[in-house]
């Protein structure tokens, strides 16, 4: 413990401006990574990651372990390389979005737009629902699904509430799978989408949610696509977003969170709280010439 205290009081005497700009860009690095993986699978993975390196850490800096400490040393090579594969879709993600960085978002351009494609996913799950129709319809946002896309039948036609009827009506070749919709148009129809692995849906206490709630739920995990989920057995109406999902939901509130996450938010490079402080700085600066 005392050659880590003198290790760390040598470290804080050679630090220097240069040196205080390097640990910035580290921690800023460091922070955006944590802000992709927020809400994700990865979380819990790298939460137990960074748990079992301070661990080991600690441990081999208090004791004289040489054959714990070998061990970390020739396994930590082999965890770089499995780190990436652990993590590939969010990687993918996050490439995804800094690819997407300051490009023009066409929803936030055409409100009409969304407001009809909202309208049409609302009313045609409520008319499933009250039918008791098996439905999963999967809103396309900035990620591209194009590879989902293939996988069923391609449709490209305008998106209403009776073509959405026609697409789920029981036993029609186009019933079992998803319907992709994108833009105010359903691209395919009967896509094969890829089942959660979370166990989210093993853990409820309800057991009426089947394999259209773990493509739901597993689509919105590799993408942000929005999954609208209409169960055949009740005929409740459910939303996944980002590996939740929100059940039970009637008209009005099926609406709201439609609009809350189908409309995308401008990319957000700083934090809140410094957000918000720049902005008090900027009011207390546009008020001071008046004073």
């Amino acid at each position: 413990m005392s050659q880590l205290l003198r290790e760390l009081s040598l470290l804080f005497q050679r630090l220097d401006v240069l040196g205080v700009v390097d640990l910035l860009l580290v921690t800023a690095v460091f922070f955006f990574l944590l802000r992709l993986v927020r809400g994700t699978q990865a979380v819990a993975l790298l939460r137990g990651i960074i748990l079992l390196a301070l661990v080991t850490t600690v441990v081999t800096s208090l004791l004289a372990l040489p054959a714990f400490s070998w061990l970390l040393r020739t396994v930590l090579p082999a965890l770089l390389v499995a780190v990436p594969v652990i993590f590939a879709p969010e990687i993918r993600r996050a490439l995804e979005r800094l690819g997407r960085a300051g490009s023009s978002l066409s929803l936030t351009a055409e409100p009409d737009h969304v407001e009809r494609t909202i309208d049409a996913i609302t009313t045609a799950a409520l008319r499933l629902a009250s039918h008791r129709s098996g439905a999963l319809i999967i809103i396309e946002r900035e990620a591209s699904l194009d590879e989902y896309i293939e996988t069923g039948v391609r449709l490209d036609a305008l998106l209403t509430p009776e073509l959405l009827l026609q697409i789920f009506f029981l036993n029609t070749p186009l019933h079992d799978g998803a319907a992709i919709v994108r833009g105010d148009r359903v691209a395919a129809a009967a896509c094969v989408m890829p089942l959660s692995a979370s166990g989210t849906l093993s853990r409820s206490p309800e057991r009426q949610m089947g394999l259209r709630h773990r493509a739901a739920l597993g689509i919105s995990e590799v993408s942000d696509a929005v999954a609208v989920v209409v169960s055949e057995e009740v005929g409740a109406i459910s939303v996944a977003h980002n590996g939740r999902m929100i059940r039970r939901l009637d008209q009005t509130r099926l609406r709201n969170i439609l609009i809350a996450f189908y409309r995308p938010r401008p990319p957000r490079l700083l934090p809140e709280w410094l957000n918000r402080l720049l902005l008090r700085f900027r009011q207390s600066g546009a008020e001071s010439p008046g004073d």
